[in-house]
């Protein structure tokens, strides 16, 4: 995101829930007042984060974080994951038609992490991209609009993970991928098939302020800061995306998601 509105692309994000349920992961940030104010808390969290990433502007479409698989949060009935599906598809259809994005981008099946929320934006998201460009789908929902392309984040792949315990076992430091990478099979993971890799190189830094930025949920000293920036930069300075629409049309691997357009 940092490196497309750098280079002048109009970013935007699509926030689908409040994150009510989300647990507090800084302990700097545990002290009274911050679970009972999670939802503006998370908010003004994601808007700073996107401030750094240079994101224009930030959707929101109101439903509640559905919590872990489940917990009772699940059960509530503005949870994302109780949404009634036409609703939460025609949301997304309108603002597609509205941004008339060239590229969307979304999460994949969300195999080892199955948050229903995730879950659920993968469904309805991947539906709303085929579907806003039909014009018998939500007909009252703006003029008809069908993006080039649909990616998903491969955010984790053993591949990755490797690379960056290697380097930080080479430089002497201690690794938090070695767990991770000894019961990848167990935990669930299916290694995503990437078709694209965009040198961020440029912007790691950002991406580090952009996640410190999430303060109740990311400690400065947690595992996603134990391999440096530096070290990131030099041995995997890539973000990793599989094209999922459309199929065929373009030469793999691509380095820049608007290419061929």
């Amino acid at each position: 995101m940092a490196k497309y509105a750098a280079d002048g692309v109009r970013v935007v994000l699509v926030c689908c829930t409040g994150g009510e349920e989300g647990d507090i992961l800084n302990p700097a940030m545990d002290k009274p007042g911050i679970k009972e104010n999670m939802l503006e808390i998370r908010k003004a969290e994601l808007e700073t984060a996107c401030t750094i990433l240079g994101v224009e502007q930030v959707y929101y479409l109101g439903y509640r974080d559905s919590g872990m698989p489940g917990t009772e949060s699940n059960k509530h009935p503005n949870a994302f994951c109780n949404a009634d599906p036409e609703e939460a598809v025609g949301k997304l259809v309108e603002i597609i038609r509205q941004e008339r994005p060239q590229v969307v981008l979304g999460y994949d099946e969300s195999k080892g992490y199955d948050h229903p929320d995730h879950v659920k934006v993968y469904e309805w998201g991947t539906r709303a991209f085929h579907e806003a460009g039909d014009a018998s789908k939500f007909p009252t929902y703006g003029e008809p609009w069908t993006p080039s392309k649909l990616y998903y984040f491969a955010t984790f792949t053993k591949k990755r993970m490797k690379i960056l315990n290697d380097a930080a076992l080479a430089n002497g430091i201690e690794t938090p991928y070695a767990g991770w990478l000894e019961h990848w099979d167990e935990l669930g993971f299916e290694e995503p098939d990437i078709t694209a890799q965009v040198d961020v190189a440029d912007y790691v830094e950002l991406r580090s302020k952009a996640l410190l930025a999430h303060a109740t949920q990311i400690a400065p000293d947690s595992f996603w800061f134990a391999v440096p920036d530096d070290l990131h930069r030099e041995v995997y300075p890539w973000e990793d995306y599989t094209l999922v629409a459309p199929t065929g049309r373009y030469e793999q691997p691509e380095d820049d998601l608007f290419k061929g357009l």
